[in-house]
């Protein structure tokens, strides 16, 4: 764990201020896998792990929730000579399989993702599959943040780094975080 914390340390992917996660929750800590994984080698090596994780599962398919868990999702099934697919917001925002990706009765898939929080983005995610009759084996992510509140996807929870970091509710900021501005990292609203 504290190799992978290296990583995105020299990366300047573990960014530190007043961060509004895609949860709505608030963090003084944001990991920005993109910068991490912008270096092919580095995302080589971190999926590498991921997918050694996932062998054992047997996942026929990986799939992903767009924008973040793209690249490590790809790079992933890479490793494990899979399939990989992705869902994507929609016309009205919410999740949806597109661009003629496909899901087949009885497909064993695993959901990968960058950095889980609450889990909402995955659980959109893992129904659309199961909507379509695939078998959710085991969700991954790189970074665990969800601390005590760790979900439960009822399946295996694969992540690399696990880690309890302080989140708050808009209405219970603590004086530090309203002292600074807050801002959307990931590029959304």
């Amino acid at each position: 764990m504290n190799e992978l914390l290296d990583l995105f340390r020299q990366a300047g992917a573990l960014l530190r201020g007043h961060f509004i996660l895609r949860s709505g929750l608030h963090s003084r800590e944001f990991f920005q896998c993109s910068l991490l994984l912008q270096y092919a080698k580095t995302a080589e090596y971190i999926c590498g792990l991921l997918a050694e994780r996932l062998l054992p599962f047997g996942c026929q398919t990986v799939v992903s929730p767009a924008l973040g868990g793209i690249l490590v999702g790809h790079e992933t099934a890479r490793h494990l000579n899979s399939r990989h697919i992705f869902v994507e917001k929609g016309r009205d925002g919410e999740l949806v399989l597109r661009r003629g990706f496909t899901v087949s009765p009885g497909e064993k898939i695993a959901i990968v993702e960058d950095v889980v929080t609450q889990g909402g983005r995955v659980r959109q995610t893992s129904d659309i599959v199961q909507s379509l009759g695939g078998i959710i084996v085991a969700i991954a992510s790189i970074v665990d943040r969800s601390g005590n509140a760790t979900p439960d996807f009822g399946c295996p929870f694969i992540r690399l780094v696990r880690l309890e970091i302080e989140t708050f509710e808009t209405h219970n900021l603590p004086p530090d975080l309203k002292a600074l501005p807050a801002i959307h990292p990931g590029g959304y609203s």
